[in-house]
């Protein structure tokens, strides 16, 4: 006879509901908490419209790794795979075996493959046009890059005040680069630094590649006067195509012979934007820009999301990381600023500083911000095409940042 009582008993002992009631006190808190961060992540991704694309994976990667006996993230596996003293110790048969779906999709981010395919796709959207009619605003992509490692001794320094608070040289390092406001950069750099603080950098990189437009316009008044934001630049040379051609190939040979750690991103950037200047690819532009990019959006941002489990991500050091990602991104942007405003003197005012401010990698939002401030100040000025030189500079100089702390720290 069907006892029906005890059918119903182990139903609930084999929910996730029993699970979250037995561990009050033992985590079923933090799963609880942070279903309800990845609510709020949803509200800012689908309704604040902060990076949706990415924004409302990551909110929902992290509302199933939270549901307990889910069973499709298992942290204790990727735990073992990076304890030297452990049998499976760099091994993917485990995960392959015995992991959930999520475990699966984070292989990607872990090989860094997802990120190198989202950087093919920006390099298919990307026309370096603008940085070669004007060359010397590579300089304020570098400069941009301030943020980056002024976060990185910033958190370095924490060990001063508290080693609980403080941070290693990786995790710092991984820390700093949300100064290059560069999602995909950030990812790599972090996977292979600091796994474990692989949801919280992401968060905080995308959130604040989302508030550009409300992070970035302070600084930029406060570090150039309204004369100089009412500059006019003049018009560009006309690039050939043989230039935008041969750029991406010297780029490839000379950053991956400089820095062979950066050679993935690079080298897939510099492909994606050959695919599409060649004029014969267009079919392969066209996969890596739509199909294939939105398909590695999926995988990689749910696969982040996963990380995000309670007990690694409620800590005090998330805070940290919060703090020290809004001041990374704050003095990138002051570093570009810096670098126009000398340009602007060192070209007897015919350089908009404004343009400085793009020089952060968050294509082409950030090169918005310096046309519409400048518009602001002089409804006359045009500045989209001038700024996009320091923007996709920025890309490149953040691949280089990364490539930097990782041959230091890898």
């Amino acid at each position: 006879m069907i006892d029906i009582g005890q059918i119903l008993l182990d139903l609930w002992n084999d929910s996730g509901f029993a699970a979250l009631a037995a561990g009050f006190g033992e985590g079923g808190w933090q799963n609880l908490v942070m279903i309800v961060i990845a609510c709020v992540l949803l509200y800012l991704g689908i309704v604040k419209q902060f990076e949706p694309l990415l924004m409302v994976g990551i909110a929902f990667g992290c509302l199933l790794t939270n549901l307990p006996n889910a069973g499709l993230y298992h942290q204790e596996l990727w735990d073992a795979f990076m304890d030297p003293d452990s049998p499976a110790f760099h091994s993917y048969g485990a995960i392959l075996r015995d992991g959930g779906l999520l475990d699966i999709f984070y292989i990607g981010v872990k090989t860094s493959l997802y990120p190198c395919l989202i950087f093919m796709g920006v390099g298919a959207m990307t026309d370096f046009g603008p940085l070669l009619s004007n060359p010397k605003s590579l300089l304020l992509g570098a400069a941009a890059q301030l943020g980056v490692f002024a976060a990185f001794f910033g958190a370095v320094a924490l060990n001063l005040i508290s080693p609980e608070l403080g941070f290693t040289g990786p995790e710092a390092a991984a820390i700093g680069i949300i100064g290059g406001a560069d999602g995909p950069t950030a990812i790599f750099l972090t996977t292979k630094l600091a796994p474990h603080l692989l949801g919280a950098i992401a968060v905080a990189a995308y959130s604040y590649m989302a508030l550009i437009p409300l992070i970035q316009p302070p600084i930029m008044n406060l570090l150039s006067t309204p004369e100089q934001r009412k500059i006019k630049m003049v018009q560009t040379r006309q690039v050939t195509r043989a230039e935008k051609i041969v750029f991406p190939i010297l780029v490839t040979v000379f950053v991956a012979l400089l820095l062979p750690d950066t050679a993935p991103l690079i080298g897939c950037l510099m492909l994606g934007n050959l695919f599409k200047e060649t004029g014969l690819t267009g079919r392969l532009s066209d996969t890596v820009q739509n199909a294939l990019m939105n398909t590695v959006t999926i995988l990689l941002s749910t696969a982040v999301g996963a990380t995000m489990v309670g007990t690694n991500f409620l800590t005090v050091q998330t805070l940290s990381i919060v703090v020290l990602g809004v001041v990374a991104f704050g003095l990138s942007t002051a570093g570009g600023m810096l670098g126009g405003v000398v340009m602007c003197k060192l070209t007897g005012g015919k350089v908009n500083p404004l343009i400085g401010s793009a020089g952060v990698s968050a294509v082409p939002m950030a090169a918005r911000v310096s046309n519409l401030q400048g518009q602001k100040n002089n409804p006359s000025n045009f500045l989209l095409m001038h700024a996009m030189g320091p923007n996709v500079a920025g890309v490149i100089g953040s691949a280089i940042a990364a490539g930097f702390l990782l041959s230091v720290f890898g």
